[in-house]
Order: C-alpha cells, then structure tokens, then sequence
C-alpha cells in the first residue's frame, strides 16, 4: 500500500509535466503566430512594392504618350499645356520613385494624381483630333485650292501664250520685208569688177516687199554691212541708230516713201578703206526692225 507522501510527489510531478507541456505549446504556438504574421507582413510589402512598380510603369507610359502628341500639335497654345501636364508627370514620376512602397497613403494619393491627368490627357487628346480633323480638311481644300489655281494659271499661261503669238504674227505682218538683195562691186568707171582691188564702190540692189498692212509714208531704210572680221564699215562714228533700246553703227541710211506696193531700189557704198578678203553680211533696218539679212562675197 502506497504511502500518502508518494502520491504527493507523483501528483507534482504529474503538474509539471502538465506545466511544461502547456508552456512548450504556448511558445510554438507563438512562433507560428509570428512566423505567420512576418510572412504576412512580407507579402504586404511585396505586394506593395508590385503595386508602385506598377504605378510608375503607368507613369512613364503616359510620359511617352505626351513625348508622341507634343510631336503632333502646331497649335502653340495646345502645345504649352501639352507641355506643362508632361512636366507634371514627370514632377510625379521621380517623387513616386523616392517614395517608399510601405507609405500606403502617398502611393493611393500618387494614383489619384495619375487618373486625374489621365483625364486631362483625354481632352487634350480629344482637342488634338480635332484639329488634326481640321487640318485634313484644311489641306484637303488648300489642295483643291491649289489644284484649282494651277489649272487657272496653266489657262492664263495658255492664253498669254496665244496673245503673244497673234501679237507676233500682228507684229510680223506688219513689218517690212527686203528682199531680191544683190551685190556688186565697182571700179571707178562703174564697170563690174570681182577683185577688191578693182573695186571703187560698192552697189546693193535690193526691193521691199508689197504689205498693205504697213501704214505708208516716208520711211528710212539703214544697212548695216559688217567686214568678215565682224567691225561695221562706218563713215563717222555718230552714225549710228536705234535696234532694241540700243545705238548701233550704220554703213548707209536713205530717206524712200513707201505706199505699201513692192519697191525697187539701191545704195551705193564708196570705198575708202582697205577691205578685207571673205564673207560680208548685208543687213537691213526699217522701222527698228531687222528686215532682210544677206550675205556676199569679196576676193582679192
């Protein structure tokens, strides 16, 4: 039979095992609790920290998408805000880089400012398609415009064009025409001679033509011949008349009236100058106009 002072001391013993087992569990139990609250803890900054990073990818998207419209808008105006919005992103941006994952208030705040400029950005979009309507319709009329004015040009180009041909064929009409030229050269008996050292004068015979369109009356007929070395055989150096807004040299001048019908007639040249050997050119004037060119021959 078991005495009472052995029971006493298994009783104890049974009590602090209890105590032990109750105080082994209470500190598991609590490590789970801590462990499970760091690991909670741990997410929450992951998922924090995923969260911003996600805010600034949407942050530096929508600053890119200002970079793309402000290369798109001539509108000065629309443009400075454009601008000013962009700054402010960008102002956002690098505030929500050195803002800490953990400061949940600021990051909702910084998300708030993002949906706002968001919706600035819309307007600004809508405003800028606007105008970029505006403009097609613009070129698209300026086009038309232009299309328009080159076909009237190209019209007044043509009809400048048949306004100077009539003028030309007016003015040709009604220009004298020298024509049946012929040459001679002279000894001092007045005797045909081939030779230039034969020849005394020189004899041009030549006629104008009929034109009616001509307003008749007295008229002055210049000849111009011009050595093979191209100098104009001059008697005085102020003999000289008006071609073409300048004065240029004449060989021989002479006063006829013309009525219109085909006239016959000549000029005599009297050398006094040593003449060149090869091709002359015999050119008439009348009326500020080059009425006949002709050439001719002169040997030794």
């Amino acid at each position: 039979m078991t005495s009472q002072p052995q029971q006493k001391n298994t009783g104890l013993i049974v009590l602090a095992v209890v105590l032990i087992v109750a105080l082994i569990g209470a500190v598991v139990f609590l490590a789970i609790r801590n462990k499970e609250k760091d690991d909670d803890i741990k997410a929450m900054e992951e998922m924090a920290a995923f969260e911003k990073e996600q805010l600034q990818d949407e942050y530096e998207t929508l600053a890119m998408q200002f970079d793309g419209y402000n290369m798109n808008i001539s509108n000065d105006s629309l443009a400075d805000l454009l601008s000013k919005e962009q700054q402010r992103v960008r102002d956002l941006l690098e505030e929500l880089r050195v803002t800490k994952a953990t400061d949940a208030r600021r990051i909702s705040e910084l998300k708030k400012e993002l949906a706002t400029v968001r919706e600035v950005m819309k307007g600004y979009v809508a405003q800028i398609d606007s105008l970029n309507k505006q403009n097609q319709i613009l070129a698209a009329e300026n086009q038309q415009v232009k299309q328009q004015y080159n076909e009237v040009s190209e019209q007044a180009r043509g009809l400048r064009e048949e306004r100077d041909q009539l003028t030309e064929v007016v003015t040709r009409a009604s220009m004298m025409e020298v024509i049946n030229f012929s040459y001679k050269g002279l000894n001092n008996r007045g005797r045909e001679k081939k030779h230039i050292r034969n020849i005394t004068t020189l004899e041009f015979d030549y006629a104008i033509q009929k034109n009616i369109t001509v307003t008749p009356g007295i008229k002055t007929i210049y000849l111009q011949i011009r050595q093979p070395n191209g100098e104009v055989l001059v008697k005085n150096s102020s003999d000289t008349f008006e071609f073409e807004g300048k004065q240029i040299p004449f060989s021989i001048e002479k006063e006829f009236e013309y009525t219109g019908e085909l006239l016959s007639d000549v000029m005599y040249w009297t050398v006094e100058e040593v003449l060149e050997e090869g091709t002359y050119n015999a050119d008439f004037f009348i009326d500020g106009n080059l009425c006949g060119s002709f050439m001719f021959e002169m040997k030794k």
